[in-house]
């Protein structure tokens, strides 16, 4: 009998714990190396609106075909993006190309409950 309350004392902690936890919301956002400077704003507002709710931001430009050879001009636009970001999270992992795809994780300075 002590062994069954054991184990019910043991699922009813764990369950308390799972509930305490803070679930990990990553928002992305998508740019190409090309991108217009109304597009890029625009793209900015949404990245302070999630930074601002408290989610993960992962940022990245997408090369097709052969824009490829723009890689400059993608990690340009990325750290450009982090700068004007600073105030609202700090940069978690600078621009890194992977594949086809410069990504660029930014996290929320003060998460909101």
């Amino acid at each position: 009998m002590d062994y069954k309350k054991f184990l019910y004392d043991q699922k009813k902690r764990e369950k308390y714990l799972k509930a305490k936890t803070q679930k990990v919301v990553v928002k992305e956002i998508r740019f190409g190396p090309q991108t217009d400077i109304h597009d890029y704003e625009f793209k900015k507002k949404h990245a302070i609106k999630f930074l601002e709710d408290g989610a993960k931001l992962k940022a990245f430009v997408f090369f097709k075909g052969r824009s490829i050879i723009f890689k400059e001009q993608g990690q340009i636009l990325l750290l450009k993006l982090a700068q004007e970001l600073e105030e609202y999270g700090k940069v978690e992992q600078l621009p890194v190309l992977e594949g086809k795809k410069m990504i660029m994780f930014v996290s929320p300075k003060k998460v909101k409950k």
